[in-house]
Parts: C-alpha cells; structure tokens; sequence
C-alpha cells in the first residue's frame, strides 16, 4: 500500500492552488535530527497543471528514495477545481497570473512563501514545466537548486514542433468553441464522467485511478480555459532556447528527451548536444511517451533516483 499524499489548497498570488505533499514538511529527511540538511523535491507539471496525475510519480519516488525527503507537486494555477466553498480566485485585483510568465511568478511565490529560504532543491520539471525551472533559476538565482531533472523539456520551438503545428491554430484561435462541449459535459454526474475517462484511456491497463480522478478537473471550464489559455501563450512565447541561463547553470541541469516525443523532436535533442556537449542531456533508449505520468511512472522514478545519487550521498 502507498503512503497517501496530504491535500492541500490554498490561494498563491490571488489564484487557487492544490499541493500534495509526501515525507516531513519540514524539509528534513524522516526520522532524521534536526542538523540534517533541508531538502526538498518539488515536481513542476506540464499542461494541463493538474498535481493528481503525478500522484502515482511521487509515491513511487517516496518509496525507493533513501533517505526520505519529502516530495511535493504543486498545480498550476487554476488548473484544478477548488474544494466547495472556495472559489477560483480571490477577490483582488490580479495580474495574469494564468498566462505563461505569470505561472513562473506563481511557483516563485510560492517557495517564497511556503519553503524556508536555505532548503536545498531538487526541481522536476514535466513538459512546459522545465521551461519554468529555466526561468525561476534566471528570476532568483539566489534559489538553493541542487539538481533541476528536465523530463520531456519544452523549452523551445514549441509551436514548430509536430505536436505544436496541430494545436498552435486551435489554441490561438479557436479554443473558445471548445468551451461550450465542456460547459454542457460539466453538468453530467460524477459517474458518468469518470466513465468517460475510463473509456478514452482504455489502452492504459491498468489505469491508475489517480489519473482518472485527475482527468475530471478537464470538465471544468475554468479548469480547462485557464490550461489553453496557458498553452496559447506557450506557442507564441516558447520558441528561442535560453542559451544562456542552461549556460549559466549546466552543471546542475539533467535534460531527458523522448525518442519519440512530438512536443521536442530528436532534432531538438541532438540541437542541445551539440550547443552543450559537457552537458547531462539524455535521449530515452525506452519508449516512454511524452505524457510519462500515464504508464512510466516506475521507470522514470527509478531513473530519476539513479541520477541523484551521487549528489544526495554527498549531502
């Protein structure tokens, strides 16, 4: 039986905001004294932000990690249907705090106001999420990463990318008409919805019900809109490479390209290799789709441990 993540929601740069978290929060590994170093992993999620898809992801981390340190995953914001009783977003006056830049603003937020300031780091960035981690580390770089672990990294080139050629036209221009399907699904039962879900990923056996669970937060239009609205941006903001900030910071990145990925092609893969041969840039000898979360969580915990061994025994 897994250890059950803990829920939590709260509001982070006036938006609503769901945490889970594995291990002591006090950023300390388990049953270990108070001299031990702060660490923490903290996963970064692609688009759609919805932490539940990495539930399985962290409980397996959790369980082969020695020691313990706590894992948390935070959603993106408004990516995930509030608890009753809160609603989407406080009653203030807000930035874009859903559009691409301001998504980076809100993870900065948030570990400055929920993570002690000389906690060490270990960053996992999913997708849009690595682009993220590149941008945070360039805001503060004062920010203690030990490792930032860049699975599927989107972090240029996205609406050239096979993947980005298809979707760029919908979510730039014709993402609104995909709202009235969802409004008019939202009112269906709970059930009927999660079978659904269950039909659509029939091809995943088993299928974590973490992931179906997870799903129905696309069946909120907030929930849905707020994530096109965050990849409309990401076609037309994501294209150049940050050269310099993977420059500056190299030595602590580990880039981990699909070989089959249609968001980041091998070309991009081969691009980075190129530009950054003293760099840990990987290409998977496995077959793991772009979307991991949905059948590779055991071998992408596992290769994730295997690559911050050296730096957690040296701790």
């Amino acid at each position: 039986m897994e250890e059950e993540p803990q829920e939590e929601f709260f509001y982070c740069k006036g938006a609503a905001t769901q945490v889970l978290k594995l291990g002591s929060f006090d950023c300390r590994p388990k049953n270990e004294s108070k001299t031990s170093s702060k660490v923490l992993f903290l996963i970064i999620p692609g688009n759609p932000g919805i932490v539940c898809y990495y539930k399985l992801f962290m409980q397996i981390l959790y369980k082969i990690l020695i020691p313990k340190y706590p894992i948390w995953a935070i959603s993106h914001a408004g990516h995930c249907v509030p608890p009753e009783g809160m609603e989407m977003m406080e009653d203030i006056e807000l930035a874009d705090v859903f559009g691409l830049n301001g998504q980076i603003e809100h993870k900065l937020a948030f570990l400055r106001k929920k993570v002690p300031k000389d906690t060490k780091l270990v960053l996992i960035g999913h997708s849009i999420g690595c682009h993220m981690i590149l941008e945070m580390m360039k805001q503060e770089p004062e920010l203690q990463v030990l490792k930032a672990i860049l699975l599927f990294p989107t972090i240029e080139r996205m609406a050239e990318s096979p993947q980005g050629k298809v979707l760029t036209p919908i979510l730039r221009n014709l993402r609104f008409l995909v709202y009235v399907p969802i409004y008019f699904l939202s009112f269906l039962p709970g059930s009927i919805k999660a079978s659904m879900v269950r039909w659509a990923l029939q091809s995943l056996q088993p299928l974590d019900e973490a992931t179906v669970s997870a799903s129905l937060n696309l069946f909120s239009v907030d929930c849905a809109a707020n994530a096109m609205y965050m990849g409309s941006q990401e076609m037309v903001q994501v294209v150049q490479r940050d050269d310099s900030t993977i420059k500056q910071f190299l030595d602590k990145l580990i880039f981990y390209y699909g070989s089959n990925d249609h968001w980041c092609p091998v070309a991009y893969y081969e691009d980075m290799k190129k530009s950054f041969p003293g760099g840990t840039i990987l290409l998977c000898q496995k077959g793991i789709r772009h979307a991991f979360v949905l059948d590779a969580n055991v071998e992408i915990a596992q290769l994730v441990i295997e690559w911050l061994k050296t730096d957690l025994t040296n701790l």
